[in-house]
């Protein structure tokens, strides 16, 4: 399963910031509560890329301070993660392993590895899986932007 190359040439015309504004305050209900407090400073201000190859998509973001903040296109970010929408949604629902998809390259790294490993090892030591859909309830999204404006 792929975006369509329609959909995917609109997608690619939309302007970088206000998606990957939305993506970082996503990462910020979904993620930020469950951060370990030692993974934060080694985060702090370095340039990270999520690109969703098939939709001609990237969301440019970095940790700083509190949250995660989405930037304006980056040239060379820290780390670029790059795979399908298909199996970005899978490795968000813990339907398919990183290392498989990793092996198989469906999932790509670039840049700094070690932050790529940090990445990867801090998400599978999360108790609770903070993809899950119901972290982005609309209640829940609303009650956690409002603590964000105080």
């Amino acid at each position: 399963m792929t975006v369509p190359s329609p959909v995917a040439g609109l997608l690619a015309k939309l302007p970088p910031l206000p998606g990957a504004w939305l993506f970082a305050q996503g990462l910020n209900l979904a993620l930020t509560p469950q951060l370990p407090e030692d993974v934060k400073p080694l985060l702090e201000g370095r340039p990270l890329r999520l690109r969703v190859n098939d939709a001609g998509l990237a969301f440019d973001f970095c940790w700083r301070g509190r949250g995660f903040v989405g930037l304006a296109r980056q040239d060379a970010p820290h780390l670029t993660i790059g795979a399908s929408l298909h199996d970005l949604v899978r490795l968000a629902r813990r339907e398919e392993d990183p290392d498989t998809l990793f092996f198989s390259r469906r999932l790509v790294l670039e840049g700094d590895t070690e932050l790529g490993l940090l990445f990867k090892n801090t998400l599978d030591a999360l108790e609770t899986w903070p993809f899950d859909p119901a972290h982005f309830a609309p209640r829940r999204v609303l009650r956690q932007l409002l603590r964000q404006t105080d």
